[in-house]
């Protein structure tokens, strides 16, 4: 993702820490760490979750396949 190279440090360390958090002890324990602010999407992004990696900057993945393969589709500065 071009996008990827334009994100600050501290962003790009927390992107890259979650997938080794999710690999130690599964999605459905991360889902439940409060930091991460795991949350299904709604309207056009149905099917679609995000995490937060800070206040301003979030994660929108999926999850498929039944051995739970992640992948990213953006990383955003999330607007309030």
């Amino acid at each position: 993702m071009k996008q990827l190279t334009k994100l600050p440090k501290n962003i790009k360390e927390a992107l890259r820490y979650w997938p080794e958090t999710i690999e130690r002890i599964g999605i459905r324990e991360v889902r439940k760490l409060t930091g991460y602010h795991d949350e299904p999407l709604k309207g056009y992004r149905t099917g679609q979750r995000s995490i937060r990696l800070n206040k301003a900057y979030r994660v929108i993945y999926i999850e498929t396949n039944e051995s739970i393969e992640i992948t990213t589709i953006e990383v955003n500065k999330h607007e309030y």
